[in-house]
């Protein structure tokens, strides 16, 4: 039987392993999906050596970046992004190849691009984390945006949540969460920012899937902003990483 898993710390309740062994069991599909809850990544190597079966990973934090050291090939994409969250694994009788893609920035992208209008020029990313990485991509590389990155200390190309204005929104009128602020069970928590300012302009989107619908997304919606939740993104992106496996 073949195996399939995921690699982070801490996992708990994993939405890959629930939506991979669910698929293996609709469509007749022989093989496991195992959770990897590795507190470093030097065991990784102990983790494809004990399980010979083992097609592919999901990699999440904080492993993104660090897991790109073990690999023996990245897709040129995943190397521009500098963070990947897919690992195929191959075999060749005694020789095990590992290649690395990123599929957030295809699930982002598909999912963020039917919301978007002509007038949707320039994106504010919160949060500079590993999530944030795939997403300036996108909207970079993807979608044309210009973007700007928001986080709680300033430097170089990055601003504070204390910077941005009512004007700020007006010229950034794309705002994506890559934080997990808001996420459950702190769904009382939102990124402090002007929502008063918003207008039906602005299009808000969070990565935070867990509530569907979090305070800042309702704080947008009260505004008449358009906002999206990253459950969709979630989807597509394991869509994403079973075709680079099956490749």
């Amino acid at each position: 039987m073949d195996k399939y898993g995921l690699i982070g710390y801490p996992l708990g309740h994993s939405f890959s392993k629930r939506f991979f062994n669910d698929k293996f069991a609709t469509e007749g599909i022989d093989a496991q999906y195992i959770n990897f809850e590795i507190p470093s990544i030097e065991e990784f190597p102990r983790v494809i050596a004990d399980n010979p079966e083992l097609r592919g990973l999901n990699v999440t934090i904080p492993y993104k970046q660090q897991v790109m050291q073990y690999l023996d090939a990245i897709s040129s994409e995943a190397e521009a992004i500098g963070a990947i969250n897919v690992v195929k694994v191959e075999h060749s009788g005694d020789k095990t190849t590992l290649t690395g893609y990123n599929s957030d920035v295809i699930g982002f992208v598909n999912s963020l691009r039917p919301l978007m209008q002509p007038h949707h020029k320039k994106a504010l990313i919160l949060g500079t984390g590993g999530a944030s990485k795939a997403i300036h991509y996108g909207l970079t590389e993807k979608l044309g945006l210009e973007t700007l990155f928001v986080s709680r200390t300033s430097r170089k190309g990055v601003i504070t949540y204390g910077d941005i204005t009512a004007e700020t929104l007006k010229e950034y009128e794309v705002i994506v969460n890559c934080t997990p602020t808001g996420m459950f069970p702190h769904i009382d928590e939102c990124p402090p920012l002007p929502y008063e300012a918003l207008t039906t302009d602005n299009l808000l989107y969070d990565l935070v899937y867990n509530p569907e619908e979090t305070l800042f997304m309702k704080k947008g919606m009260e505004q008449g902003a358009t906002v999206k939740s990253g459950l969709e993104m979630l989807l597509l992106q394991a869509l994403a990483a079973w075709d680079f496996w099956n490749d």
